[in-house]
């Protein structure tokens, strides 16, 4: 008798829908860390090295530094914005359990 589950048993596991959300939340602001990694890296550094009298600014800003580093930033707190208000789901955990427990860890 083996204790390995058969293919059946392993595809038959039901997930908690709280740890479903949570994980695509993760993936999701994963790979908008990732994206904003693959874009300020590479960008800020070809084009960061620049001669002092070359430098060309946008709002005072040396525009390496605005479009590499500003911009994402901007774009990453608006996507923030609208993760948390619209997409991120707001599960039911159940009934806040009552009793001696809570009431020992009160005192």
């Amino acid at each position: 008798m083996s204790d390995t589950p058969s293919p059946d048993q392993a595809t038959s596991i039901e997930y908690d829908p709280v740890f479903l959300h949570s994980r695509r939340e993760a993936v999701v602001i994963f790979c908008l860390w990732l994206a904003g990694l693959v874009w300020a890296v590479p960008f800020c550094y070809l084009n960061g090295y620049v001669d002092a009298e070359t430098v060309s600014t946008v709002w005072g800003i040396p525009s390496w530094l605005f479009w590499g580093i500003g911009l994402p930033w901007i774009l990453a707190d608006i996507f923030t914005v609208w993760f948390c208000f619209f997409y991120m789901a707001d599960d039911d955990l159940g009934e806040d359990p009552q009793g001696a427990d809570t009431e020992a860890e009160i005192a």
